[in-house]
C-alpha cells in the first residue's frame, strides 16, 4: 500500500443520492491493506441524542458514525484518556467503544460532554474501495491540523470547510441540498 489516509479528513463531493455520506466530513481513523475505518463528524442523530439524554440525564449529542454496525457506539475523547482501553488517534484524541466505562466516567463527572463525541455506527471500506472512491472524485482528502473532532457541529462543518477551500469548492458550498435544483 503506497498511501495511507489514516488521520486524514475526507470531504464528500455533493451528489444527488442524498445518502448518509452526502455533505459529510469523515475522519479516517485506520487505513491499511484490509480497508479503512472512519467516523462521520457532522451528522447528528437527533432521535438518539434525545433518547440517550433521557437515560443519562446529561446533554450529550449522538452522531451517525456511518452506515456500518449502527448498533455499536464509538467515542472520540479529547485530552489524556482516563479510559483503560482507548486507542490513540493522534496525540490529542483517543477512540473507545467501551460504552460502560464512558457512562461511568460521565456519571462520576470525570468526563465532560464537551470532551468527547459519541457516534453510532461507523464508516467502513473494503480493500482498495476508499482508494477507488477517491480516484473517482467522490472524496477530497485533507490534512486539517486544527479541527476539534469533539466539537458540536452538524451540516455547518462541511460548508465551512468547502468555503475555506475556495475555487470550485466555494460553488459546492453554496449549492442547494438537492443539486438537481441548481
Amino acid at each position: 500500500m503506497n498511501n495511507s489516509y489514516k488521520g486524514k479528513v475526507l470531504i464528500s463531493t455533493p451528489d444527488v443520492s442524498g445518502d448518509i455520506f452526502s455533505r459529510s466530513v469523515v475522519l479516517i481513523i485506520e487505513h491499511g491493506e484490509a480497508g479503512a475505518f472512519g467516523l462521520i463528524l457532522n451528522k447528528k442523530n437527533h432521535f438518539l441524542s434525545e433518547r440517550f439524554n433521557k437515560i443519562i440525564q446529561r446533554n450529550i449529542e449522538v452522531y451517525e458514525g456511518g452506515p456500518v454496525a449502527q448498533d455499536k457506539f464509538f467515542f472520540i475523547i479529547r485530552g489524556k484518556s482516563a479510559l483503560t482501553l482507548a486507542t490513540p488517534i493522534n496525540e490529542h484524541y483517543f477512540l473507545s467503544d467501551n460504552i460502560e466505562e464512558i457512562i461511568e466516567l460521565i456519571a462520576n463527572r470525570e468526563l465532560a460532554p464537551e470532551d468527547f463525541k459519541m457516534f453510532c455506527g461507523y464508516s467502513g471500506w473494503s480493500s482498495q474501495q476508499l482508494e477507488n472512491e477517491i480516484q473517482n472524485k467522490m472524496w477530497t482528502v485533507l490534512d486539517i491540523i486544527n479541527l476539534d473532532y469533539t466539537e458540536s457541529n452538524d451540516q455547518d462543518l462541511w460548508k465551512k470547510i468547502m468555503k475555506g477551500l475556495g475555487g470550485e469548492f466555494l460553488l459546492w458550498a453554496n449549492a442547494p441540498l438537492d443539486i438537481s435544483l441548481n
